[in-house]
């Protein structure tokens, strides 16, 4: 019997949202979860956080654990910025200048280390790092294709369609959309709309996180995890 053959792993993926907030760590994590189960080593990267306080990158940790990664912290999160907000202006709080080489140099050395990588952003494609550089412009410089996390809520049919097509236009490849409905029920308002946007996402559509209580991750087999692994091609970076 001729063995099964198996889809190559991909470079890896970069999370981003439609918002803050929105589940991009939740489903970072889950991802690195179900990669570790199939003996897939992955690698993470949460290279810009902000609202950093006295016990650390808080999402970054909960990467490392997630991916059981024994990385450097400094290098899965090489920008730490106290300042809950923007990454330029939590740079700007501390009179510093966040640089697209210094994130590039540590993805560069985690890659080296793993088969795949998880970048998680902060926000979503067009939160500014600086002044001439956004989101998106990381998400190309790293050259991973995008894994869209969409808040489950109304709003985020002009959410969603508005991140794919800034993808589109910045020339940026998507492998999906994953809903993430958060700790709070769906209302029947929220149901019907998300009704209208799997229905206009069709195969973009690879998982949906249900409703889950806080500090709870994400259910084993929300991701198609197959799918996306087939969706995933090498992204040469310019």
């Amino acid at each position: 019997m001729t063995p099964r053959s198996h889809p190559p792993t991909p470079p890896g993926w970069f999370v981003t949202g439609t918002d803050t907030g929105v589940g991009k760590t939740v489903v970072a994590c889950a991802l690195a979860e179900e990669l570790r189960a199939r003996h897939i080593d992955v690698g993470v990267m949460k290279p810009i956080e902000t609202g950093v306080g006295g016990q650390g990158p808080l999402d970054a940790m909960a990467l490392a654990e997630a991916a059981g990664a024994d990385d450097a912290l400094e290098r899965i999160c090489p920008v730490q910025l106290a300042l809950p907000a923007a990454p330029s202006a939590a740079a700007a709080a501390e009179g510093s200048e966040i640089t697209l080489p210094r994130i590039r140099a540590a993805f560069d050395a985690l890659r080296a280390r793993h088969e795949c990588m998880i970048v998680e952003g902060a926000g979503g494609l067009l939160v500014p790092i600086r002044e001439r550089d956004s989101m998106a412009d990381l998400a190309r410089e790293l050259g991973l294709p995008l894994l869209i996390v969409a808040r489950g809520r109304l709003g985020t049919i002009n959410h969603t369609l508005l991140t794919l097509e800034v993808a589109a236009a910045r020339g940026l490849p998507v492998a999906g959309v994953i809903l993430s409905h958060g700790p709070i029920p769906l209302s029947s308002a929220d149901a019907a709309n998300l009704s209208v946007l799997r229905g206009l996402l069709g195969d973009k559509l690879l998982g949906e996180i249900p409703p889950f209580d806080p500090g709870e991750g994400a259910p084993a087999g929300a991701i198609a995890l197959d799918r996306l692994l087939a969706s995933g091609t090498r992204v040469e970076t310019r």
